[in-house]
């Protein structure tokens, strides 16, 4: 379980947090007694009485594996103690000195229960020498139980890249604050359970993982304008617009209105609906000043009509959530197009919809952070990692959200569930992040193999736990 609200830190940055703390008095080597307790109290919990291979590298993270192993020999574990080369003069060899048990090379170290993973941390910016990664990658696949110091050996720190890091790791210990590697593409699959230690390093950061939101009760004077006038625009593939609005009524939104043409199909009757011809006749009725919040995208088309319902969008002077087809229509001219409104705006594109509008290169986050910064915009870069990244540089990530999200119609409903938190007054990384958490939290409840709607069905259970 990714802890709620955590900070996120890049490597530099952590670099530097830790450097604050030098300053501050601490030593090296207490700052490495911290992590290496900190670690041994969390193997304790696992390892179960069972044998412990304790794997340690020559830097810093190595010395962190030494203390472990020594904590762990006094608490009467068995320990051995596998060395991929020589302690690095200072903390590090300090604490083999302190070691006083049993060590072996890594190329000769036998398959035990538990693994403790200390050969290399944060700052790896190249893929693992193949003989150590095959050497780590066997020892992790005949134990039952590996735990990681602070990152999984073989991991880029800041995009989460996989460099050599097996599969299998069952559980990591990020040291003082999350990395981005624990919460980005390859982490996902290669971090296992994680876990954070707190080592006494204060961290002051914009980066943080989503946590679940406080919804304000409506009070005794609130009215259904008060919640939020909400309105949805419907377009080519009518289905999409009413799962949208149908998810900003179960959010807490007090009055939800879909547009477009002839209603066509089921929607709750609590639904009001509108009608409208054409782009203008849908700028006249956006312009109405008691709607607090418009959501246009989804099932919108791309033709010239969802054109000009863009555009006619795009000019309304009024909170504005893009999805779907009209991250599509704006394309490589997203950051222009967004940047030339005064009104906020926020964009959920998935993967491919954000390559095709902003490109770039590096991590996940740094990418959303161009994109937030060059178009004004609030981004909600969807996926297994879904990152958050505001004009202001704040930074959300919700990371393991269920893959049974990966069906139609499941990225309109978070477009009206947004819409519904921007209504009710939020501004920039907030109502996303409230979204992102509510959405995730429905999938939870609706259990595999739901479909969109039934998502928005548990929808009211995700905001009660949130009151």
């Amino acid at each position: 379980m990714i802890p709620s609200g955590a900070p996120i830190l890049t490597a530099d940055a952590m670099r530097a947090a830790e450097e604050a703390v030098f300053a501050r008095g601490v030593s090296q080597d207490e700052l490495m007694e911290r992590a290496g307790a900190a670690i041994a109290r969390e193997a304790l919990r696992f390892a179960m009485g069972r044998s412990v291979l304790v794997l340690a590298g020559p830097g810093n993270n190595g010395g962190d594996a030494y203390v472990v192993a020594r904590y762990l020999r006094e608490a009467g574990v068995d320990v051995l103690v596998a060395a991929s080369g020589a302690a690095k003069p200072g903390a590090a060899e300090r604490m083999l000195a302190r070691w006083q048990g049993p060590t072996t090379s890594l190329y000769g170290a036998p398959v035990r229960p538990v693994v403790i993973d200390g050969l290399f941390g944060i700052g790896v910016t190249r893929p693992l020498e193949r003989s150590i990664a095959a050497v780590f990658a066997e020892l992790v696949r005949g134990a039952d139980f590996t735990l990681a110091i602070d990152l999984p050996s073989g991991m880029d720190t800041d995009s989460g890249a996989e460099l050599g890091a097996p599969r299998g790791i069952s559980a990591t210990v990020a040291l003082g604050a999350l990395k981005p590697a624990h919460l980005l593409d390859d982490g996902l699959s290669r971090c296992g359970h994680v876990l954070l230690a707190d080592i006494g390093i204060p961290v002051d950061t914009a980066w943080r993982t989503v946590s679940r939101p406080h919804l304000a009760t409506p009070g005794p004077q609130s009215h259904k304008y008060s919640r939020g006038l909400v309105a949805v625009v419907e377009g080519a593939m009518p289905g999409a617009g009413r799962l949208a609005a149908r998810a900003a009524m179960a959010s807490g939104a007090g009055y939800v209105m879909l547009t477009g043409p002839e209603p066509t199909g089921p929607a709750p009757d609590a639904l009001v609906r509108r009608t409208i011809d054409d782009a203008d006749d849908l700028a006249d009725f956006l312009g109405n000043d008691r709607i607090d919040a418009v959501v246009l995208g989804p099932g919108l088309g791309r033709d010239r009509r969802a054109e000009a319902f863009l555009r006619a969008g795009l000019a309304v002077d009024k909170p504005l959530v893009l999805d779907g087809d009209a991250l599509s229509l704006l394309g490589k001219g997203a950051a222009a197009a967004l940047a030339a409104r005064e009104a906020p705006v926020w964009i959920t594109p998935h993967a491919g919809e954000f390559d095709r509008m902003f490109g770039g290169s590096g991590s996940k986050i740094d990418r959303t952070l161009e994109a937030a910064a060059a178009s004004g915009a609030t981004v909600v870069h969807k996926g297994g990692d879904t990152v958050i990244a505001g004009p202001d540089g704040s930074v959300r990530v919700l990371a393991g959200a269920s893959p049974w999200l990966s069906t139609a119609g499941t990225g309109d409903v978070l477009a009206g569930v947004l819409g519904a938190q921007i209504g009710q007054g939020g501004r920039g990384v907030d109502p996303a992040a409230a979204a992102v958490w509510l959405h995730g939290r429905a999938a939870q409840l609706a259990g595999p193999a739901f479909f969109a709607d039934q998502l928005v069905a548990q929808l009211p259970e995700a905001c009660s736990e949130c009151l």
